[in-house]
């Protein structure tokens, strides 16, 4: 009776709250979380940026969203069948990385160099523990690696030639800097580069330094994923290849827990994407969560404080997933598109691209 009393008042609260700002309830305890009947959720998403229908081909914004629903399904037959959230966002991350669509893994962009620098990181939302990586340049998937970062040390973040000598000791797969190679991203930093403008030489011209070489046009890219799985245990994963033509070993907010990626199982998980700077400034994935702790704002609210005012407020755009304890989702984006997809215990899929979808 506890656990169904629990579940209802949960539920209700939000039904039944018809106040502008929606708030939790009063904080509910780990043993009260963990008695939460079997509920389980994952969402990811593919980068946002200026994403407009009029620059995709019919046969490119199916490939988009074969990827994003062959990438979620991975996850969520995990969950499904017991396993954990932890597993489930790093198997889906895997898919993106793999896949030339995303600026991660496989369709890594390139630096001023004419190098491929992979960032990533990972967050276990019921022990705080937390593994990143950052400027790989031989890791197959930068998400594992940050696994091992977590599990297998005593240190949150590596980078560099010393995370791929740690890579090597764990057996994480190497590749040759090659196998990152893609045309299309090399022809986009080709484009940039002859451009020769200051702002694009201080990494400041959004419209030029997040060109996405697929759709002509400004896109942040970056893949995450965040998940519940049915023992209310948040994950949170975030993996990209960084800014078009960065320069001096820039790093972004993907591998920075608490700007990119961030879990707790007492409020959210969350995956952010958008320009990096502004995202480490606001701290934007820490501070959705804490608007939910100290606030005891909803998910949905703390997002949309945070993506619609306070990164703009800053001169920043982008989006962030996230999934709280109860399951609710949010996908907040305050730039023209985001690609995205959330599934929920009844295995109902939703896929986006554009606004207003």
């Amino acid at each position: 009776m506890k656990k169904i009393f629990l579940l209802l008042s949960l539920s209700l609260f939000f039904a039944c709250n018809s106040s502008e700002e929606k708030q939790l309830p009063e904080e509910v305890s780990e043993e009260e979380l963990s008695s939460i009947p079997d509920n389980f959720g994952i969402v990811i998403h593919g980068g946002a940026g200026t994403i407009v229908k009029k620059n995709m081909t019919d046969s490119l914004e199916k490939a988009y969203k074969d990827k994003l629903e062959e990438a979620i399904r991975v996850g969520h037959e995990i969950l499904a069948n017991g396993g954990t959230a932890m597993e489930a966002v790093q198997r889906t991350i895997n898919i993106m990385e793999d896949s030339p669509l995303f600026n991660a893994g496989k369709g890594a962009v390139f630096t001023n160099a004419e190098t491929n620098e992979l960032d990533a990181s990972i967050m276990d939302g019921k022990t705080l523990n937390a593994g990143a990586v950052a400027g790989v340049t031989t890791v197959k998937n930068p998400i594992n690696l940050a696994w091992e970062v977590m599990e297998n040390s005593e240190h949150v973040m590596m980078a560099g030639k010393g995370a791929e000598l740690f890579a090597e000791e764990r057996g994480v797969e190497i590749v040759d800097p090659e196998y990152f190679y893609t045309e299309n991203r090399f022809q986009s930093l080709q484009r940039l580069k002859n451009m020769d403008t200051e702002e694009t030489e201080l990494d400041h011209d959004q419209s030029a330094a997040f060109v996405d070489p697929f759709i002509k046009d400004s896109k942040y890219g970056t893949v995450g994923c965040v998940a519940l799985d049915k023992d209310g245990n948040l994950a949170a994963g975030t993996s990209t290849g960084g800014m078009t033509n960065k320069k001096w070993g820039r790093i972004g907010d993907a591998p920075i827990i608490g700007a990119g990626t961030y879990a707790n199982n007492k409020t959210c998980a969350v995956s952010a994407t958008g320009w990096g700077e502004f995202f480490i400034r606001g701290v934007v994935a820490h501070d959705i969560s804490a608007l939910m702790a100290y606030k005891r704002l909803s998910l949905e609210d703390a997002a949309d404080e945070v993506i619609q005012n306070k990164i703009p407020d800053l001169g920043g755009n982008g989006g962030i997933i996230a999934i709280d304890f109860q399951g609710n989702v949010a996908m907040e984006f305050n730039t023209a598109g985001m690609y995205r997809a959330h599934m929920n215990k009844d295995g109902d899929l939703e896929i986006g691209i554009y606004g207003e979808e």
